[in-house]
């Protein structure tokens, strides 16, 4: 199944002048994007090459591959060199001070790319571009909500899927074969060079604890050292809870979901801290208006946590994530990022997951996580599923 969704002309000039305004505001002639999620972003596809955009001017798309892309916008090269060349081959005048993606490509290729334009001052671009992101357009909002609206699809059918004696694998596996089936891409992308994952997480019994060097949420121990996040391939227990999240990657653009069931009867202070999960979200929904801040809302979720003596438990327990909430889009990692000392004010547009999650090692994970959107008068949710902890077996 392909999603058959693609970005416009319309929409990525929409895009374009955003970071203009972006780079204009801050002095900068010229941005060269060449990372994946940043050429996506730009161009509504992913090419081995180079989106060279001025400030007052039209981009021009230097690819490598593949050899099949046209346009009068497109110019064909070898190598970076390549670049000036044509540049001053179509007239164009050198950048003074160029940005470039210093935060996502190693340090060599960032001194390749700034000796072909060796007259330029130039700056790392990474956080210009993100800051451009978090703010979402109505289009990229729709293809939010189209994706919440396959992961509740595919959510909703989990209890069915489940068999008695599965592993963690087993029912990680069916659950990845419903979301394949409707045009998942199979890849989760994460900013961050020490970020790996796998394009989900399920989390069976006391798994749910194990720490991880990954900073997500929660952790669990891997299928090995090579990957030491996620399930673990052990058999599911009676007695615990199973917590989803593997919110899928369509049309390109990933919404954040879990949802928790229990196998067999599950103590009832573990209950009481998933419905606890549950009012730290109603609060912070409350609270996440424009203008809120973003440390705020990590406070307000906190001290609910605190309130009802759960402080050990909230986001963690042998070892606890410093956030309560994430952006999300094309990558899973983005802004705004609800947690302390973080200044950011919400702004219309922005989508963020909010995942309140409570772990008891003995047991395994309580919680909530959805993706939502921010409008004029408060949040949009992007799923539509149960809530409650639903019994599976």
């Amino acid at each position: 199944m392909k999603s058959g969704i693609v970005a416009d002309r319309a929409e990525l000039a929409s895009r374009r002048d955003n970071i203009r305004k972006e780079m204009s505001k801050n002095g900068f002639d010229a941005i060269l994007v060449s990372s994946n999620v940043n050429l996506f972003y730009t161009c509504g596809r992913i090419v081995n090459g180079f989106l060279y955009m001025p400030a007052d001017g039209d981009a021009i798309l230097f690819v490598k591959r593949p050899d099949n892309v046209q346009g009068s916008d497109v110019e064909h090269i070898r190598k970076p060199e390549d670049i000036a060349g044509r540049l001053a081959g179509r007239g164009c005048r050198m950048p003074e001070r160029l940005l470039l993606e210093a935060g996502a490509m190693p340090h060599t290729e960032y001194c390749r790319l700034a000796n072909v334009f060796p007259s330029a001052e130039c700056a790392d671009g990474t956080e210009l571009l993100r800051r451009v992101r978090a703010v979402k357009t109505p289009f990229e909002q729709q293809l939010l909500k189209r994706t919440g609206a396959v992961n509740s699809e595919i959510y909703r059918m989990i209890p069915a899927l489940y068999r008695k004696g599965m592993t963690d694998l087993d029912l990680s596996a069916a659950i990845e074969y419903e979301e394949r089936k409707r045009g998942d891409l199979g890849i989760f992308r994460c900013f961050g060079h020490k970020m790996e994952i796998f394009k989900g997480s399920l989390l069976a019994g006391e798994n749910a604890s194990a720490p991880s060097p990954y900073d997500f949420a929660l952790g669990g121990r891997g299928l090995g050292e090579a990957l030491p996040v996620g399930l673990s391939g052990e058999t599911i227990k009676e007695g615990t809870t199973v917590m989803v999240d593997m919110a899928g990657n369509f049309f390109g653009y990933m919404g954040d979901m879990t949802r928790v069931f229990s196998v067999g009867r599950i103590a009832q202070k573990i209950c009481d801290a998933h419905q606890v999960c549950l009012e730290i979200q109603d609060k912070v929904v409350s609270l996440a208006k424009p203008g809120a801040v973003c440390e705020e809302l990590y406070d307000a979720a906190l001290s609910i946590a605190v309130r009802h003596g759960l402080e050990e438990h909230f986001m963690g327990y042998y070892q606890h994530a410093g956030f309560v909430g994430h952006g999300v889009g094309i990558e899973i990692n983005e802004y705004p990022v609800i947690a302390p000392r973080m200044k950011t004010e919400l702004a219309v547009g922005m989508a963020f997951a909010l995942e309140p999650k409570m772990v008891f090692p003995e047991t395994g994970a309580v919680g909530i996580e959805n993706t939502w959107i921010v409008t004029e008068h408060g949040l949009e949710c992007t799923s539509d599923c149960p809530e409650h902890i639903i019994k599976i077996d």
